[in-house]
C-alpha cells in the first residue's frame, strides 16, 4: 500500500509553459546561495539544492502571474518574478532545514540532512542565513506589497509550526485546530506565492483575493497528503525513513481520523504509541488501522473538499494554458491513494 502523488509524473507537463522562467529560477537560487566569499558557508550551502524537491512554490508564483493577465508576458516584469520565486523557495528550504532539527530527521531527499552531517547548531544558524538571503532578494524588488506579503507568509508559517510542536502528544487535538495550524504553516506560503504573482502583475483587487485563495486551499490538500504519506509510503518513494511524524510525536488528520473511527483501545493504543515512542512496529499498526477502516476514504473526502475549493477560485480568470496547468495541480483524480 502506497500513497502517492500521480500529479508530480505530470510535473514537467505542467511547468513546460513556465519552464525558461524556472530555469532562470535555478540559476539565481544557486547564485544566491553560493554568493558568500566564506569557504566554511559555501561548503554548507553546496548541498542544498543537489536533490532539488518539485519547486512547486516558484511555479505557483509563476503560473499565478501567467495566468492573471491571461499569458500576456508584458503584464510584469520578468526580473522580479523570477526574484520572488527564487526567494519563496528559499524560505522553503530554510523552513526544511529547521523542521529537521525540530524532528531530529536524519534523511530528506535521500541525502543526509544538514542536522545529521553539521549538528542542531549550524543548521539552526543556517536556516536563519537562508531566510535573510530570502529577504535580500524580496527587498531588492522595491515593491512593499510584496515584501509585506511574503512577511506576512512567514510570521504566519512560524506561528503555525509553534502551535504545531505545542500539540505534540495531544489527540484531543479538533480536526478544525488541526485546519488551522496546516493553513499557517503549510497553506500560507502557497498562499502567498499565488498572492505574490498577482501584486507583481499590478492585477485587481478581486483576481489577487482568488489566486491568494486557490493557494491557500491547495496548500491545505497538499499539507495532508504529505502527512498520509508519512505513514503510507515506503522509504523510496518518500527519500526519507517514513514515520517521522509518529516519532516525533506529531498530531495529524491521519491520526485524528483513525481516532474518530475506530473504538475507544484503538484509541488509548494509539496514545500509547505516542507516549512510549513510536517505532516501525507502531508504524505498520498504524498503517493497518488506516488501511483497513474508513479512515482512508474520510480522508480523500477532506482533499477532495479543500482541491475543489482550490480549482473554484480559477473561475474568475480568462482562460489560458496557465489557468489550465494550475487546474492539473489541483485535478483530484491526480490525488490518489493506490
Amino acid at each position: 500500500m502506497s500513497f502517492e502523488l500521480a500529479v508530480s509524473v505530470n510535473l514537467k507537463e505542467i511547468y513546460q509553459p513556465i519552464a525558461g522562467d524556472l530555469k532562470a529560477v535555478e540559476d539565481l537560487l544557486r547564485s544566491s546561495i553560493s554568493e558568500s566569499t566564506n569557504r566554511s558557508i559555501s561548503a554548507l550551502s553546496d548541498g542544498l539544492l543537489e536533490s532539488p524537491g518539485k519547486r512547486i512554490r516558484p511555479a505557483l508564483v509563476l503560473l499565478s502571474e501567467r495566468a492573471a493577465s491571461g499569458g500576456d508576458r508584458s503584464a510584469s516584469d520578468p526580473r522580479e518574478l523570477i526574484t520572488i520565486a527564487a526567494a519563496v523557495e528559499l524560505i522553503h528550504i530554510a523552513s526544511l532545514i529547521h523542521d529537521d532539527v525540530l524532528d531530529r530527521a536524519m534523511m530528506r531527499h535521500t541525502r543526509p540532512t544538514i542536522n545529521a552531517q553539521y549538528g542542531d547548531d549550524i543548521s539552526i544558524v543556517l536556516g536563519d542565513y537562508i531566510y535573510s538571503t530570502a529577504f535580500q532578494l524580496v527587498t531588492s524588488c522595491r515593491n512593499p506589497d510584496v515584501f509585506a506579503c511574503m512577511s506576512e507568509a512567514v510570521h504566519l508559517m512560524c506561528e503555525g509550526e509553534l502551535l504545531h510542536v505545542a500539540q505534540r502528544g495531544n489527540l484531543d487535538l479538533s480536526k478544525s485546530s488541526y485546519i488551522a495550524i496546516a493553513k499557517k504553516k503549510t497553506a500560507s506560503l502557497f498562499a502567498a506565492c499565488c498572492h505574490a504573482g498577482t501584486i507583481i502583475g499590478n492585477h485587481s483587487r478581486t483576481i489577487r483575493t482568488a489566486l491568494k485563495e486557490f493557494g491557500l486551499n491547495f496548500g491545505v490538500a497538499f499539507q495532508i497528503v504529505d502527512d498520509c504519506k508519512d505513514v503510507l509510503s515506503d522509504e523510496g518513494e518518500m527519500g526519507k525513513r517514513p514515520g517521522q511524524d509518529i516519532v516525533a510525536r506529531d498530531i495529524t488528520l491521519p491520526l485524528l481520523t483513525v481516532c474518530e473511527v475506530l473504538g475507544q483501545a484503538e484509541r488509548e493504543e494509539i496514545r500509547d504509541m505516542l507516549g512510549a515512542g513510536a517505532d516501525q512496529n507502531s508504524l505498520k499498526r498504524l498503517r493497518a488501522m488506516l488501511v483497513n477502516s474508513n479512515a482512508l476514504s474520510n480522508i480523500r473526502k477532506v482533499v477532495a473538499s479543500y482541491l475543489n475549493a482550490a480549482r473554484g477560485h480559477l473561475d474568475s480568470l480568462a482562460d489560458s494554458v496557465y489557468k489550465q496547468n494550475l487546474g492539473l495541480l489541483v485535478d483530484e483524480k491526480a490525488w490518489t491513494v493506490i
